[in-house]
């Protein structure tokens, strides 16, 4: 008896593939356009050209957004990490407007948005031994293409020293001084450092923050924010008079706060050109 089972030649021809449906492009009847749609929150490693044309190693935050016409229910997301990809790591002003183009040619979009947060790191000497420590600033890029028309917003937030004048004048044994903020907005017609920004507002203020410093180095610190008292509106104001001499800004918002060392409050400042 033969129990073999018998032979079945293979099927030539293919399995039709399963079309998947595409429920973004779908049309939707309420009439609401929206002005953006996107991802945030995406984490992403980048290197950032600094001052001395070295690659500087770090993290961004990202959103990266564009227009959806009112006609359709979604947008593709994952479309948004492909041009992300796409450019790599090395992330600078120049292929910033790059990516916006891509996103505006990918996804059908008229406007294209890109917000990059990150840490930026410089190494400090300190004023007297010249003892070096690293510091860190938070910096943010905003930029938007509307058709081939960029906006590039540029943000430096940085720490610094101020000592109160007022209290410097009324007391017998010295000035209550703080940590703050200043938090600086700007557009210009090229590109701006932003280690230039960061020395701008350190400069404006009583003291500049380190991260290390020995006896020596924190007598010089303290005795020249004692001789330089500045309220939190003399700190944006001497901010704003070095943004406004300067050739390239042609916008700026200056925020400066103060967390108070006196005071359960904070004190804040705050200037926009224009």
């Amino acid at each position: 008896m033969n129990n073999s089972v018998p032979f079945e030649a293979e099927s030539t021809e293919k399995s039709t593939p399963l079309k998947l449906q595409d429920k973004q492009n779908e049309q939707d009847h309420r009439e609401l356009r929206i002005d953006k749609v996107g991802v945030r929150g995406l984490r992403f490693p980048i290197q950032i050209r600094d001052k001395e044309h070295v690659h500087q190693h770090t993290v961004a935050t990202m959103g990266m957004f564009v227009d959806l016409p009112k006609e359709f229910k979604g947008t593709h997301m994952s479309r948004f990490i492909e041009v992300l990809n796409a450019h790599g790591p090395v992330i600078d002003v120049e292929n910033i407007t790059d990516m916006l183009y891509a996103m505006q040619a990918k996804l059908n979009a008229a406007t294209a948005h890109l917000e990059m947060e990150f840490p930026f790191f410089r190494t400090k000497r300190a004023p007297v031994t010249g003892k070096e420590g690293v510091m860190d600033y938070e910096a943010r890029f905003d930029a938007t293409a509307c058709g081939k028309e960029i906006d590039f917003l540029l943000t430096v937030k940085t720490g610094v020293t101020t000592l109160c004048p007022c209290s410097k004048a009324i007391s017998r044994y010295g000035a209550h001084n703080q940590r703050g903020t200043v938090t600086v907005q700007i557009r210009s017609k090229s590109p701006v450092w932003i280690e230039d920004l960061i020395t701008l507002v350190e400069s404006s203020a009583s003291s500049e923050l380190y991260s290390l410093l020995k006896r020596e180095d924190e007598k010089s610190v303290t005795e020249r924010a004692y001789e330089n008292p500045v309220f939190v509106e003399d700190l944006v104001r001497n901010v704003a008079t070095k943004l406004n001499a300067h050739d390239l800004v042609t916008w700026f918002k200056v925020e400066a706060e103060n967390y108070e060392s006196i005071h359960s409050h904070n004190a804040y400042a705050c200037i926009e050109k224009g």
